[in-house]
């Protein structure tokens, strides 16, 4: 490559960049050209100190500036005025090709796949009734050794209270015909898309696996969710309460279509699903008092949203968290937060809001939030009436069951401080959850198959399945 081409095709692959790029690039150009200007600068002064040297040693200096006077531009006088090196012209045309070559695969990100069993079925085919089967298939995807599995797709409510569909996963112990406790689950965030779903990704039961797995072992049902609008046709409204409640709820409704359930439920939750088990436990009684909720555990839960979506709009806040919620809460409320902030932030709120927390996805819908120069929901947005009134509808308070409220210290997500405040809002109000906290775990490690949540979370649902009496609450 010549240094011409070398630096049209830089140029080319930089323009390219910018484009798929504005905010980064924008922050970067100035840093960089200052780097190349600087390292430029300082080869070329070395090979001029250099040559300089040498011809100094070799005597041939006279005869250099004689023929560099002479108007022909001998060989000395080429090498009074240095050329920046090739190598430094195709490193620097290098780079920009390099990052457009990542953005393209980061862009062709790596969403599951959704295939005919999340289609929509014929109207004629769906009950009326909130709780019923529609659609049901054998699941094996990370299915426990000695257990079994389908996935389903069932009738449940969407935040609206309309009818709607929503999938899920059954797993249950093999060779155990008689009715069985269930365990419901309601899944941490992994987007707000349809192809989110994790029933159609290659991890459906993460967050607490290893937990789940021992509850199967020693017998009970185990049912996860994944909301309406992912996977089935419809909207997905993200921490939204009770359109979660009644998902999760609805779900161990229609697996007992699937397989024969005892009238003895435990819901958990890990993040979203925290939020989503919390509002199971309160609607319970009202909504589905045949399900028999008996205990509710919820790891990390998002409490507070006010105090949530403060932290996400801040300074360090998960911007794809907060362009979840923006982009989901416009479409589910029309609430217009995306268009006040201008067309590039709606945008790009949009293109976070297509990918999934999943594999190269997520580092696909981290690299679209990193364009964002703010928080699409926050500042204003959270003094506005319509913004304030949901967040404080959608934050739960403490189901009239045994609740477990497990917290990481080293939480950045949701933060240990935040849950602390709510829950001694919780026990001012005369509810009563026990609050454990483990230091140095974070918002994953929290759930990790090696965190000491697992132990005592299976020894706490195997006492709630029991019937035995919830002891040392934190109130």
């Amino acid at each position: 490559m010549t240094r011409r081409t070398a630096v049209v095709v830089g140029l080319v692959a930089l323009v390219l960049l910018a484009l798929a790029w504005p905010t980064t690039t924008l922050r970067l150009l100035p840093w960089l050209l200052a780097l190349a200007l600087v390292v430029g600068g300082a080869v070329v002064a070395l090979r001029t100190g250099v040559n300089d040297v040498l011809r100094r040693v070799r005597g041939e200096r006279a005869d250099a500036d004689r023929r560099g006077t002479g108007g022909r531009g001998g060989r000395g006088g080429r090498g009074a005025q240095p050329r920046v090196p090739t190598w430094l012209l195709l490193t620097a045309a290098a780079v920009p090709v390099l990052l457009l070559a990542a953005t393209v695969v980061v862009h062709l990100g790596s969403r599951p796949t959704l295939d005919a069993f999340y289609a929509a079925p014929d109207p004629d085919e769906v009950p009326s009734q909130a709780g019923r089967v529609v659609r049901q298939e054998p699941f094996t995807t990370d299915v426990p050794d000695g257990a079994e599995g389908w996935r389903i797709l069932y009738t449940t409510r969407d935040a609206a209270g309309e009818p709607a569909l929503a999938s899920a996963t059954v797993v249950a112990p093999a060779g155990r015909p008689e009715p069985l406790p269930a365990v419901a689950v309601g899944h941490g965030t992994t987007g707000v898309a349809r192809p989110c779903a994790p029933s159609a990704s290659g991890d459906p039961f993460a967050g607490a696996k290893a937990a789940l797995a021992q509850v199967v072992a020693a017998g009970a049902v185990a049912v996860t969710t994944d909301y309406v609008g992912l996977g089935a046709p419809g909207r997905h409204a993200y921490l939204d309460g009770p359109a979660a409640g009644a998902n999760v709820l609805d779900a161990v409704r229609a697996a007992g279509e699937v397989r024969a359930l005892a009238p003895t439920t435990v819901v958990w939750g890990h993040s979203q699903g925290g939020h989503a088990a919390l509002w199971a436990g309160r609607l319970a009684p009202s909504y589905a008092p045949e399900v028999g909720v008996v205990g509710v555990a919820a790891f990390a839960p998002a409490t507070d949203l006010t105090a949530l979506v403060r932290d996400l709009s801040g300074p360090g806040g998960d911007r794809v968290l907060n362009a979840y919620l923006a982009v989901s809460w416009d479409e589910t409320y029309d609430l217009g937060v995306r268009e006040d902030e201008g067309w590039l932030a709606a945008h790009l709120a949009d293109r976070v809001a297509s990918r999934c927390l999943v594999g190269r996805d997520a580092v696909a819908a981290w690299a679209a939030a990193s364009q964002l120069r703010g928080p699409v929901l926050g500042g204003d947005d959270l003094d506005r009436a319509e913004v304030a009134e949901r967040l404080a509808a959608n934050t739960p308070a403490v189901p009239d069951v045994p609740v477990l409220v497990a917290q990481g210290g080293a939480d950045v997500v949701v933060r240990a401080d935040l849950q602390r405040r709510w829950v001694a809002e919780r026990c001012a109000a005369g509810e009563t959850p026990r609050y454990v906290e483990y230091d140095g775990l974070d918002h994953g490690s929290l759930v990790a198959d090696s965190s000491p949540l697992t132990a005592e979370l299976v020894a706490w649902t195997r006492a709630r399945l029991a019937g035995e009496p919830a002891t040392d609450p934190t109130c």
